[in-house]
Parts: structure tokens; C-alpha cells; sequence
């Protein structure tokens, strides 16, 4: 990823214009204080007109003066801990830098970012010194100037103290905190300069997800459930944007997560709208998951080629895969991306977002969670074994082939399912879950080899006549083919030595 990243721990406080500096050396691990440099500062505010980002306590701004001057994106990570990722200023003060932009497109989604707060700052830094001569933090003495651009009114003005860990330990600050309490003054009650810059019109606290209870309602189950796979959804949304490591898997995984959530917990729901949004989820892991399995597929055959005798390697095999796969990867991630850029994909995360907020219960949500929620992933348990007996009664290859692809999916639901009631069952659901997985795990890689060995037909039918390569792609199938006959029986193995075993809620 481009751009300066850094993580800022750091606590405000508000004293009043009259207050004294507080006695710095006096925190503990502290040996010196420094001189005090005076720094002028005049940052912008970006956000939607809707305030999106600050909803989710997120800042953007562009800022001059000061030894860090440049656009910071500040993300949060725990209270008082921001993950602030840098650009240059650049020469036009109204565009945002591409990487800023497309890391909050999954707030912003279509609505355009424009300032929202002008705030300059009169600030004092003073550096905090260990004996070694290693800087601690750096305290601030900030006299603000803020101008709300939202709706008119007249210019705010305050005084703050900020302390922000350099090598600190994060006890620093909680011994500044007994400090500065002592003197009079407390931890801001705001999080930033521009919730006081905003004022009324700073967004209230975003909607926490409910904690689930064994006597408490089942829909608390669900809502709990989703809400953890739709912060996970956006939380890897920037990282498949700038092709970060394993983003689109977990992308897609939260993904499939909420469509089979939806799927089990469809009794406690309006049914019109959990079809539209398990569609578009479908969708979704779809577009974007296409280039993930060609990588899977790719490294898959690269370590087979890499493993061969070079003597039966006859013809350029390995290039024409890399050919092969590495385009279709490449257009792969060209529709996924396009597909995160897209109306579509924005309304579907309205939709989850009115989803969360408004959740379409029917009456069935609100009976006792353990009983209600432990018939429900009873229930996936049941479809999983029926999955497994349509195996055995399907015929021939490809048949039993499609049927093992359906237990895969099976198990991966009543895994979902069993993850989800974990809050109330403990450790019989955390045990069931991870029977499921290893099930999906093993029938993932026969999958894995079946369409590695339809990929190793299509190259074999497409290569040129007279290059050689008939003989070594057979060899890659027929091994392909071990592979996956391999996978099936430690499937038929797993199944009757440690099958999932049935939650107890009586």
C-alpha cells in the first residue's frame, strides 16, 4: 500500500484557558521535558454531506504547518487508538488522493466528499524524554479555531491537551490521566476536534450489535452474528481495493457468512427481503471471488510442476498455465474490482446497513434463544447428513462429484450456524463447528482438484498440435486425480470417525 502509515494512541483533554501546564515530568518513566515548539496549523475536513465517515468516527483531512502536514486518514482501531494513514498535499486542495478515496468507499459508497470543517490550531509541542533519551510522547497545548461548514454559524473556540505515545508504554497515559485529574482537568468526553467542530451536527454513537443470552430472544442471535460479518465485510473491503494479502478470501468469506446466516435463521425473518439480500451476497462473493480461486488453481498446479522430474516436463507446460491462469486472474480482479466500484454493490451495503438497523423480525425471533436457535442449527445438521446419503445413492464419477460439492456446502452452513450460536452454547457449539470445518476443509480440496483437473483438460484441448505437451498434462490429470480420490476418502473416513455431534439444549 502507498502512502505513510503509522498508529496514533493518544488521549485529549479540556482544560480551561486559565489552567496551568500540567507537572509532566512528575509521570512516572518520564526524566525530562523538552522545550516547548510552537506550530501553526490549518487543516480541511472531508466527508460526505451526510456526515458518513464521522458516523463511523473515521477523519480525513488535508492539514499545512506542522512536521506531518499532508492528507491523514484516521481509522479507528480501540478507543483512543487510530490507525492514521498519510498522502502528500499535493497541488489541488479539493481532491482527495486516490488511496484515501478508494479506502473509505465502502462508507462513502456514490456521494461525494467535500469539506465539512475548516479548524486552525495554535499548538505548543513538547517532547517527553526517557533517561536513554528516547522520545515518550509529545504534549500538545492546542488553542482551536473551528468553522463548521455543514450549516452556518459562528466560529468555535477552544482549549485542548492531547498526549500521543512515540515509545511510550500505554501506562504513560493512564498515569497522565491520574495526573491531570488531580490538577482538575478531565479526558475529553469528545473524540476528536472535529466532533466539537461539528458540534450538533457530529452523528450520535453508531448502533452496537446486541450480546446474546441463552434466556434472551433468538433474534439477538442473529442480529449479533451479522453484525460482526458486515464489519468484517468492510473492514477487508479497502484491502481487496489496493491488493492487499488475503483480502478477497476474507471478503468473500464474510460474505458467505451472512448469506448462510440468513439461509438458517430465514424462520425469524421477513422472507421477501432475505431472498434479495442472499442474491445479491451471492452475487457479490461471485464477482469477486473468481480471481481468488484462479490463484488457488494457479499455485495448485505451479507446486505439481515444481515437484515433476524435469525429464517428464515435455513441452512448455508451465508457461502455457502461467499464460493461461495469469490472464484470467488479471481479468478476474479487473470485475471484481469493477463490481466493488458499482451501484449495485453500494445499495447492497445500504441494504445490510437498514438490515442492522431495522431488522424485519417476525414474531418467531423474540421466543428463548437456546431452545429457538438450537432447532434452527439442528436442522443444518440435518440437511448435512442429507447431503452425504445423496452421495452414496449418486452414480458415476461426475455425479458423486456434484453430490461431495453439496455436502462441502452443507457443512459449510451448519459451521456458520454452529459459530453464530456460539455466544449461547459454548463449547458444544465451538466443537460442532469445528467438526464442519474439518469436513469443508477436506471436500474443499477435492473440489480444489476437480476443477483443477477441468482447468488441466481445457489447456490440454486448447495447446498446439506438435509442442508435446499431451503427454505431461495426462500426467498432471492423472495425478490430479490421486489427489482427489485421496480427499474422498479421508471425507468417508472423517464422516464415520468424528461426524458433528448434535447440540443439547434440554
Amino acid at each position: 500500500m502507498a502512502g505513510s502509515e503509522v498508529i496514533e494512541v493518544e488521549h485529549k483533554y479540556s482544560p480551561s484557558e486559565s489552567d496551568a501546564l500540567p507537572r509532566l515530568g512528575s509521570i512516572q518513566g518520564v526524566d525530562r521535558v523538552g522545550p516547548p515548539v510552537n506550530q501553526q496549523l490549518d487543516a480541511v475536513y472531508f466527508d460526505t454531506e451526510s456526515l458518513a465517515l464521522a458516523a463511523r468516527r473515521i477523519t480525513l483531512r488535508r492539514r499545512s504547518g506542522g512536521p506531518d502536514a499532508g492528507w491523514h486518514l484516521k481509522l479507528p482501531v480501540t478507543p483512543g487508538e487510530r490507525r492514521e494513514i498519510g498522502e502528500p498535499l499535493g497541488g489541488d486542495q479539493d481532491a482527495v488522493p486516490e488511496l484515501l478515496r478508494q479506502l473509505v468507499l465502502v462508507y462513502t459508497r456514490s456521494r461525494v466528499l467535500v469539506p465539512v470543517a475548516h479548524i486552525k490550531t495554535n499548538r505548543s509541542s513538547t517532547a517527553l524524554y526517557a533517561a536513554d533519551g528516547a522520545v515518550l510522547a509529545q504534549f500538545s497545548d492546542d488553542h482551536v479555531e473551528a468553522q463548521s461548514l455543514i450549516t452556518p454559524a459562528e466560529p468555535s473556540r477552544w482549549r485542548e491537551w492531547e498526549i500521543e505515545l512515540a515509545d511510550g508504554p500505554r501506562q504513560l497515559l493512564q498515569d497522565a490521566d491520574t495526573l491531570l485529574a488531580a490538577e482538575g482537568v478531565s479526558v475529553s468526553s469528545l473524540p476528536s476536534k472535529l466532533a466539537r467542530a461539528l458540534g450538533p451536527n457530529y452523528p450520535c454513537d453508531p448502533a452496537a450489535a446486541p450480546k446474546p443470552g441463552r434466556s434472551g430472544p433468538a433474534s439477538d442471535v442473529a442480529l449479533s452474528y451479522m453484525f460482526q460479518q458486515v464489519r468484517a465485510l468492510k473492514l477487508h473491503d479497502p484491502g481487496v481495493r489496493v491488493d492487499a494479502p488475503d483480502a478477497v478470501h476474507q471478503l468473500r468469506v464474510a460474505a458467505r457468512r451472512l448469506r448462510s446466516a440468513l439461509a438458517t435463521f430465514r424462520k425469524l425473518t421477513d422472507k421477501t427481503s432475505t431472498k434479495v439480500l442472499r442474491a445479491e451476497l451471492q452475487w457479490l462473493a461471485g464477482a469477486v471471488g473468481q480471481a481468488r480461486d484462479t490463484e488457488v488453481i494457479r499455485a495448485r498446479l505451479k507446486d505439481m510442476i515444481n515437484a515433476e522430474p524435469p525429464e517428464l516436463l515435455i513441452g512448455p507446460v508451465a508457461q502455457e498455465i502461467e499464460e493461461h491462469l495469469g490472464t484470467i486472474q488479471q481479468q478476474s480482479r479487473a470485475a471484481g474490482l469493477a463490481a466493488l466500484d458499482s451501484d449495485r454493490y453500494f445499495r447492497l451495503l445500504d441494504s445490510l446497513d437498514a438490515f442492522l438497523a431495522a431488522p424485519p423480525f417476525t414474531a418467531s425471533a423474540s421466543k428463548e434463544a437456546l431452545r429457538t436457535v438450537g432447532r434452527l442449527v439442528s436442522a443444518e445438521q440435518k440437511r448435512l447428513k442429507t447431503a452425504v446419503r445423496a452421495v452414496d445413492s449418486a452414480t458415476g464419477r461426475g455425479p458423486q462429484d456434484v453430490a461431495l460439492h453439496e455436502v462441502r456446502k452443507s457443512a459449510k452452513r451448519l459451521r456458520y450456524a454452529a459459530e453464530a450460536a456460539s455466544p449461547i452454547f459454548g463449547k458444544q457449539s465451538t466443537a460442532l463447528a469445528r467438526a464442519a470445518e474439518d469436513i469443508q476443509e477436506i471436500l474443499g480440496d477435492f473440489q480444489d482438484s476437480v476443477v483443477t483437473r477441468e482447468t488441466l483438460l481445457t489447456l490440454a484441448a486448447q495447446s498446439a498440435a506438435g509442442r508435446g505437451n499431451g503427454f505431461s498434462y495426462g500426467r498432471l490429470h492423472a495425478l490430479e486425480q490421486l489427489r482427489g480420490d485421496q480427499a474422498r476418502a479421508r471425507f468417508y473416513d472423517a464422516w464415520q470417525k468424528s461426524r458433528p455431534k448434535s447440540l443439547k439444549w434440554e
